[in-house]
């Protein structure tokens, strides 16, 4: 379950249109490679708290944590659009990557506060923990469904996915899993789940979810860190007016994601 944690980490961070791969994007562009790499680091944290949430069982403190979720994701939204605004503003030197504070005109420590600022974004985001689930689901019950044993976590995180489903109304099947599969592959998946009936040790459930949720966050770093090597590598084969214009564009795109937070949380209200 490690290796398969560790190959989700690595795939599902693939997408560039999250708004770590952006921050992680424009910052290696700037050749601020640690600066990068604690975005990564904070933002793996976050991946892993809600990761084991969904795979442990934690749902069942879903009903308690729901009316808070709009006021998260209006923070969240702030935070966003802030760090959004900063990026915008910001213009590189391709040679001279030291920033000087426009205050003080010293120069900016290289990844100061970066790796709070991954960890807030993730965080803030309440909605990654419905991702969370429904990408471990598919993933778990694919492999069980091929004759890996899982350790029984496929078991443990269908009852999650049927006691979020319970709390609110199939929103996880209909909506998020279906967009995957079909309805006739999931019965598939579930009716060819094969579950291990040897005695396990009472602690084994968290083993098994902690090893799966960590092996997954550091899947994400590896990609992280690896696409920001490649961007830092070939920056310089890039126009300078070219690359500034690239990071305006994703500062408005993260703006954009503050937007759309804001909206998510307006509607939740609602």
């Amino acid at each position: 379950m490690s290796i398969v944690g560790l190959l989700s980490g690595f795939i599902f961070s693939m997408p560039i249109a999250g708004p770590i791969s952006i921050l992680i994007t424009s910052h290696a562009l700037k050749g601020k490679l640690r600066h990068c790499n604690k975005i990564a680091l904070g933002a793996s944290f976050a991946d892993f708290l809600y990761v084991f949430a969904a795979v442990y069982g934690i749902t069942k403190l879903f009903p308690y944590i729901k009316p808070a979720m709009p006021y998260i994701l209006a923070v969240g939204a702030v935070f966003i659009l802030i760090i959004g605004y900063k990026v915008f503003k910001s213009k590189v030197d391709i040679e001279h990557v030291e920033e000087i504070h426009p205050k003080t005109g010293r120069p900016i420590p290289e990844g100061k506060g970066a790796m709070y600022t991954g960890f807030m974004v993730n965080f803030l985001n309440p909605t990654l923990f419905f991702g969370s689930l429904t990408s471990s689901f598919l993933v778990i019950s694919f492999i069980a469904s091929l004759g890996f044993n899982t350790g029984g976590l496929d078991a443990m995180i269908g009852q999650n996915v049927k006691t979020l489903n319970s709390i609110e109304g199939n929103t996880i099947e209909n909506d998020s899993v279906k967009s995957y599969f079909k309805a006739d592959t999931l019965r598939f998946l579930k009716n060819q789940t094969g579950h291990d009936t040897t005695p396990k040790p009472r602690w084994f459930p968290l083993l098994i979810s902690l090893s799966y949720a960590l092996a997954l966050a550091i899947g994400s770093i590896i990609w992280f860190v690896t696409m920001a090597l490649i961007l830092s590598k070939f920056r310089h084969s890039i126009n300078p007016k070219i690359v500034n214009g690239i990071i305006k564009g994703l500062g408005i795109i993260l703006c954009l994601f503050g937007l759309y937070f804001a909206y998510s949380a307006v509607i939740m209200l609602i």
